[in-house]
């Protein structure tokens, strides 16, 4: 077994000099930088403060860049959106104005003095809502139900749902739905961007989402060649079961297989998620595929200087599978503890090659 690299996601909370050495020194081997709200351009001040805390801290970081892709995510809203358990909720195209006397226009959706809040949505996936469907927001802490035709009529251009699991939604959240399939495109123009400036950066990874069949990863390496950075490793995020069911053709167009658990908790009953992260992890093993395992490892740190039982448990368990990566994500990019969350995601997962080997 090798040495398990540790990863941080890049945020406010841990944008600053003397917190990125800390963390580098205390042992993340690189960063992630989210670019689903953003370009690479933009964010030129953060990837050379990450280069300049590496080197301080006498370490040559790894930058991985995680790609739009074919990802789903609403609209944007001009305040957060307090959705009631009980309540009703209308979707409406992004960049309309929605329609109903219940709705507001995209951008102005707080529902006051309202009913029912309008949340904008890409026009393939207005189109996939059926009676009954269920919908899940912001990685699944949200869960949603479309009513039937005669219910849903009352919201005329838009699709009315009734909120099943309620909480605050926020601009550019992302949005699922379990057993749809979509069309959509493997990378946008934001994408391409970002990848043309990625050398200027010194980007050494490029994670692409919802990973769907070879010829996704086929198409990410063609741009990176155009781009003249065919060098950069290749991060195929597994987010949906379409991704998990063609796993094994993807390994030979990926460096590294990403257990991405918030997405790919979505699109199953919760309780088998554990389930297809072994058979996952089983699969890179036997290949010899690296593969990296994200989501929620140290959640509870975004608000408390010390984890819980249990995900120190999770990522011993993800050591003990043969995880080439484990990384981090709110945690270290909002949360609280950036530093305090890799010191004790590098010492667990110390302590658990020791054991391991």
């Amino acid at each position: 077994m090798g040495k398990t690299e540790i990863y941080g996601t890049i945020g406010p909370a841990c944008a600053k000099a003397e917190t990125l050495t800390e963390m580098f020194r205390l042992g993340m081997a690189g960063i992630r930088l989210n670019l689903s709200h953003t370009g690479l351009e933009s964010c030129r001040e953060w990837t050379e403060l990450i280069k300049a805390a590496a080197k301080a801290a006498g370490k040559q970081p790894k930058l991985l860049i995680d790609l739009q892709g074919p990802e789903l995510r609403i609209g944007g809203l001009r305040q957060p959106v307090e959705l009631a358990e009980g309540e009703t909720a209308v979707f409406v195209e992004s960049g309309k104005s929605g329609a109903g006397a219940a709705s507001l226009p995209e951008n102005d959706l707080a529902g006051a003095g309202r009913d029912t809040a309008a949340i904008p949505v890409p026009k393939p996936v207005l189109g996939a809502f059926k009676a009954g469907q269920e919908v899940l927001l912001d990685d699944g802490k949200i869960l949603l139900q479309v009513l039937g035709q005669e219910e849903a009529a009352k919201a005329k251009e838009g699709i009315l749902c009734k909120v099943l699991r309620g909480g605050t939604l926020k601009s550019r959240k992302s949005i699922a739905l379990p057993g749809v399939r979509l069309k959509l495109p493997v990378l946008t123009e934001s994408d391409r961007r970002n990848i043309r400036s990625a050398r200027s950066h010194g980007v050494t990874g490029v994670m692409l989402p919802f990973v769907r069949s070879a010829e996704d990863l086929i198409e990410l390496r063609q741009e990176l060649q155009e781009a003249d950075a065919g060098e950069l490793e290749v991060f195929a995020k597994i987010e949906n079961l379409e991704g998990v069911a063609h796993l094994e053709e993807l390994l030979p167009f990926a460096d590294q297989i990403v257990v991405a658990r918030g997405d790919l908790g979505n699109s199953m009953p919760l309780w088998e998620l554990p389930m297809v992260q072994a058979k996952i992890a089983e699969t890179c093993r036997l290949a010899g595929k690296p593969f990296l395992i994200v989501t929620q490892m140290l959640a509870s740190m975004e608000e408390h200087p010390f984890p819980t039982r249990a995900e120190v448990s999770d990522i011993f368990r993800a050591v003990s599978e043969g995880a080439a990566s484990v990384m981090v994500t709110g945690e270290t990019a909002v949360g609280k503890y950036p530093a305090e969350t890799i010191r004790y995601l590098v010492n667990t997962v110390r302590a658990a090659e020791g054991y391991c080997r």
